[in-house]
């Protein structure tokens, strides 16, 4: 009897030691502080906030939409936001050129001043992407692209009605508006040429073409006006483009491009590298930062026109708290290396496949449909309290910046890749050259400022009632922030996985 028993019991209590033996040290190691030294008195460097003054926002004729423009109004009072960007005010549906029998071009700006007034009367300015083709005046009228709305891509029949269609467009709007409103706008010529946004063949020369023939029909309207390109997906042609204008004395104002971060090193860079998500973009702007600085134009702007974690629908990661961290991380890196960063976009009214079919389907949008704010709308909200002043700090989760009246603004935050969960993070912030005695603390993570746990209770419904709708609003808003006593010129704090803490201190 006994050596049976025995034999039963054995791998059952070294089972039992094994796992006190785990659980023991998973808890020493997640009880074990990350320790971030905040030195007040640090060297500091200007932040400004170019992660926040521009946004993207679908196609044109989106703007005339009363919800569209809420949702702008609603990301207006959490962002500095100064630019919007969208495609194809040039579509159809916009009405801007049409022929006559005999095949005179015949132009109509009723929309667009729709459209322009509409942003100015919401306190943003246009940044103007000269897109796409009007069918009449296409090469190739079946060039259509892909998406909904199905804008044709291909160059123009004739660059002499192109050029007229430009000229009497800027001279529109600057008889409408005035050259000293015009002259603060940005014109950025296509969108996206080197991939199925541009039929022309070859891609880069016939845009060229495209790009000289716009910008010399602008500048002869107004040199005031600012215009730019390649506008570029995956980081593309910068060096190329550049080299162009210097050489041919082509005018250009600033460059542009784009990258999102499921990019692959392939397309961006030509190797072979598992670059990660919340790597890609910076990546991405560094090369053509160095690109520009090794030009022959080493002082143009470089303005990244759209830029997001994922091209695709992927809801745990834009509609998720991931965007939190992702979007701190984003500007950790990219600061310093870029002018302005355009976030695509503000909104889920947004049709590129088609009318919206439920409220969280990884659109690009900082609000859901029903103007329900995402947890990259509460990320923005707590990222613009940060300072103007940045200072060193010791580790690659945390921005420390200082406010011009002396307050401090820290950003920790505990970043694991989409869908995925790790323990919480405890960290301790310690203080020098500060008197500090307390700090206000917000937090961003699945369960603060993250409206999915109750969209999710009420049984996720593909079309919420209006009363649905108010309490999905009334739960996505943050928490108030908290107190926390400051011992010792430090305090610990518990961060938990996909959060984005904000500590502020007072003046």
């Amino acid at each position: 009897m006994g050596k049976p028993i025995r034999t039963l019991i054995s791998p059952v209590v070294l089972l039992i030691f094994v796992s006190i033996f785990l659980t023991c040290t998973l808890s020493a190691q997640s009880a074990a502080p990350e320790t971030i030294e905040i030195d007040a008195g640090a060297r500091a460097t200007p932040l400004p906030h170019f992660w926040e003054h521009m946004f993207g926002s679908g196609r044109a004729i989106l703007s005339l939409r009363e919800s569209y423009r809420q949702d702008l109004r609603e990301v207006k009072k959490i962002a500095d936001v100064r630019y919007i960007r969208f495609h194809a005010i040039f579509h159809d549906e916009v009405g801007v050129y049409d022929e006559d029998a005999q095949g005179n071009s015949v132009l109509n700006f009723s929309y667009v001043d729709q459209i322009y007034d509409g942003l100015l009367a919401n306190g943003v300015r246009p940044f103007v992407e000269l897109s796409f083709m009007p069918k009449k005046l296409a090469s190739n009228k079946d060039a259509l692209h892909a998406f909904w709305y199905k804008q044709n891509v291909s160059p123009p029949k004739d660059y002499g009605k192109w050029d007229d269609m430009i000229t009497q467009f800027a001279k529109h709007l600057v008889e409408r508006y005035g050259i000293e409103e015009v002259s603060q706008w940005y014109f950025e010529v296509w969108n996206e040429p080197n991939i199925d946004f541009w039929a022309g063949d070859p891609r880069q020369a016939t845009y060229f073409e495209l790009y000289d023939h716009t910008v010399r029909d602008l500048k002869a309207v107004s040199p005031r006006l600012r215009v730019g390109g390649p506008s570029t997906a995956q980081a593309a042609w910068a060096d190329a483009f550049i080299k162009h204008c210097a050489d041919n004395k082509i005018p250009v104002d600033f460059v542009s491009s784009h990258v999102y971060g499921n990019d692959k090193s392939e397309d961006v860079f030509g190797t072979h590298e598992q670059i990660p998500r919340n790597r890609m973009v910076c990546r991405a702007i560094g090369k053509v930062h160095d690109q520009i600085k090794s030009s022959a134009m080493p002082a143009l702007p470089l303005i990244w026109s759209e830029f997001n974690a994922s091209y695709a629908n992927e809801p745990d990661v834009t509609d998720a708290s991931y965007m939190g961290p992702w979007l701190a991380d984003t500007i950790r890196q990219c600061d310093g290396l870029v002018d302005e960063m355009s976030y695509w976009t503000f909104s889920d009214v947004f049709e590129e496949q088609g009318v919206v079919k439920q409220p969280f389907y990884g659109g690009f949008g900082l609000l859901a449909e029903d103007g329900i704010p995402k947890p990259s709308f509460n990320a923005f909200l707590l990222l613009h309290r940060l300072g103007e002043q940045r200072l060193a700090a010791s580790g690659d989760d945390v921005l420390v910046t200082r406010r011009n009246n002396g307050s401090l603004a820290i950003a920790v935050w505990n970043m694991t890749d989409p869908g995925t969960r790790v323990p919480e993070k405890e960290v301790e912030l310690r203080f020098a050259h500060a008197r500090v005695s307390s700090v206000q603390v917000t937090h961003l993570d699945p369960d603060h400022g993250d409206v999915h746990k109750a969209y999710e209770a009420m049984g996720s419904p593909r079309y919420p009632t209006t009363q649905q709708i108010k309490k999905l609003r009334a739960a996505a808003k943050l928490d108030p922030s908290e107190t926390h006593e400051v011992k010792n010129a430090s305090v610990t704090l518990r961060i938990p996985s996909q959060g984005l803490v904000l500590i502020e201190t007072k003046p």
